[in-house]
């Protein structure tokens, strides 16, 4: 596992420069949504392919850049999906943006999830682990990631991150989500899953959510590349993550694309979340 969390150091270190110098503009291309990309998402995505396509223990990588997974060696059995820049629209504004990994053996199953791990690129580089039952901090100084400390989550928090689109959200979620800001929960959502989820793992917990809605029903994260690397790291920090209904990590994409609406959380808020839908 070392040599992976090395790899993805480097390709962090290389896409911080990335952000720095290079052109943002928008490409000719589009991703595999059909989102026109921009030319730091293809840079990114290469960065990291190339770091990792160094370790022989990964078999495969899959990323939300690529339409496919990659095989990257016959030998190995470490699969990584990634998403190499979300939020990347957020750059040309100066706000936080962020790199996502999941780290599976085996297969590209939440089972077979077995550490995870994202970067955030914001006024510092910080770097979160999670594996054999710890969520580790680390910050980038002087070209090295160096330890800060273990990320533990709280019963209840008082953040309230909500995503999607208000006029498409059901009656009971938009209930939910105003009883939150009733009882004094903050508004803190930048439009970017890295460094909100990365505000309630600090700040001690809260709730992101992303719901399924009338334009997106299956919601719009991407259940590998997003969704169970970070409800693998909050488990593992003591919160909870959901779809509304269940736990996200007992479920299985079809389709390496695949979305789920997600709930993630401390554990008070997530209970919460799975009463209302319930009731629905």
């Amino acid at each position: 596992m070392n040599p992976i969390l090395k790899a993805i150091q480097k390709s962090a270190i290389r896409i911080k420069h990335a952000i720095d110098v290079k052109d943002i503009g928008y490409s000719q291309e589009q991703n595999s949504s059909g989102e026109t990309q921009l030319q730091l998402d293809i840079q990114s995505d290469l960065i990291i392919e190339e770091e990792l396509s160094q370790v022989e223990g990964i078999h495969t990588i899959a990323s939300e850049e690529k339409e496919l997974p990659m095989l990257l060696n016959e030998n190995g059995h470490y699969y990584i999906a990634f998403d190499p820049l979300d939020g990347s629209s957020l750059v040309d504004v100066n706000l936080s943006v962020g790199s996502i990994f999941g780290i599976y053996e085996g297969e590209f199953n939440a089972s077979k999830m077995i550490a995870s791990c994202y970067v955030v690129y914001g006024p510092r580089v910080e770097l979160v682990f999670a594996h054999e039952g710890k969520v580790a901090l680390y910050l980038l100084q002087a070209g090295e990631f160096e330890f800060v400390k273990h990320i533990h989550l709280n019963e209840k928090g008082k953040i309230n991150a909500p995503g999607g689109t208000q006029q498409f959200w059901a009656p009971h979620h938009k209930a939910m989500i105003d009883s939150f800001f009733a009882r004094g929960y903050r508004l803190r959502y930048s439009g970017g899953m890295v460094p909100d989820l990365h505000q309630i793992l600090l700040k001690g917990g809260g709730l992101f959510s992303y719901p399924g809605a009338t334009d997106k029903p299956e919601g719009k994260l991407r259940m590998l590349f997003e969704v169970f690397p970070f409800a693998f790291i909050f488990e593992v920090a003591g919160g909870k993550a959901v779809d509304g209904h269940k736990r996200v990590l007992e479920k299985t994409a079809a389709h390496v694309h695949d979305t789920s609406p997600c709930f993630f959380g401390s554990s008070s808020e997530i209970d919460e979340v799975l009463s209302v839908y319930a009731g629905a």
